[in-house]
């Protein structure tokens, strides 16, 4: 299983190559069902992952001017003090037991893979049905909105590790009016910031398994570069439907499984 894992691992980047996003949606599976590491700790493993990865994977977008610095802070800078307060002391906070009702018991593991799995649900949506690109000129800032989602969206990515992409890129291009590939090369820069640091209050809450995270890392790097190579010759629309079915197969799973196991505690 760990074989195919670590096989799995350069899809990860390809995806945050193509899309900006969707890295944690990949790698947190990969690491809880294939590499059996705890739900919390696939959480903080997917911040480092994807944050690395996302960083390079922005580089050759900001080349391309494909990266608005000015955006990426004004949305990263509130999504990074909420992501680190959540990673540093929300999560180590939540009980390992937070519910027990029966024979059913709702667990910090069900809490974390049950939220991750219905963001799963959520994104797969608005990939389904597509977004259309927006020319930068037609809509104004609202940048109160706009500090708002960052904060709730670095809550949301604390919780669950995952970097927020398809959460970041529809508030980047409604919020700001970004062209869809603006929006999806900023997302990796904020998505990148936002993991990186908020990994650092896992850092100074848990030990960690470097082997693994380093292995998984340089794989995911190699699959981003893949993906940014590759990205100009494949049909973004078909590639986001054909990926949002997917998640949403994936995510439905996660929380049938997850559920069907807090009866058996």
């Amino acid at each position: 299983m760990e074989i195919i894992g670590y096989i799995a691992s350069i899809g990860i980047g390809i995806i945050l190559g193509l899309l900006g996003g969707g890295g944690s949606i990949l790698s947190i599976p990969i690491l809880v069902y294939l590499f059996h590491v705890d739900a919390v700790m696939a959480s903080a493993y997917s911040l480092f992952i994807v944050g690395v990865t996302s960083f390079i994977g922005a580089i050759p977008k900001y080349k391309d001017h494909l990266v608005n610095i000015q955006t990426g802070v004004l949305f990263g800078l509130p999504s990074i003090v909420s992501i680190f307060i959540t990673r540093k002391w929300i999560v180590p906070a939540i009980p390992d037991i937070v519910l027990r009702a029966g024979d059913f018991v709702f667990s910090k593991r069900l809490l974390i893979l049950g939220l991750f799995a219905f963001l799963m649900i959520v994104s797969s949506w608005s990939m389904i049905r597509g977004r259309k690109d927006l020319d930068a000129d037609q809509r104004d800032w609202n940048i109160p909105m706009l500090v708002f989602e960052g904060i709730l969206i670095g809550l949301l990515t604390g919780l669950v590790g995952a970097g927020g992409g398809f959460l970041i890129i529809p508030a980047l291009v409604w919020l700001t009016g970004l062209p869809f590939k603006t929006a999806v090369g900023t997302s990796l820069f904020i998505i990148a910031i936002n993991s990186l640091l908020g990994f650092i209050g896992d850092l100074l809450n848990y030990p960690m398994d470097w082997n693994i995270l380093l292995s998984i890392t340089a794989l995911a790097a190699v699959g981003i570069l893949i993906g940014n190579k590759i990205q100009k010759n494949i049909s973004a629309d078909r590639l986001r439907r054909t990926f949002g079915w997917f998640i949403l197969a994936m995510g439905l799973w996660i929380l049938v499984k997850e559920l069907i196991s807090s009866f058996s505690v």
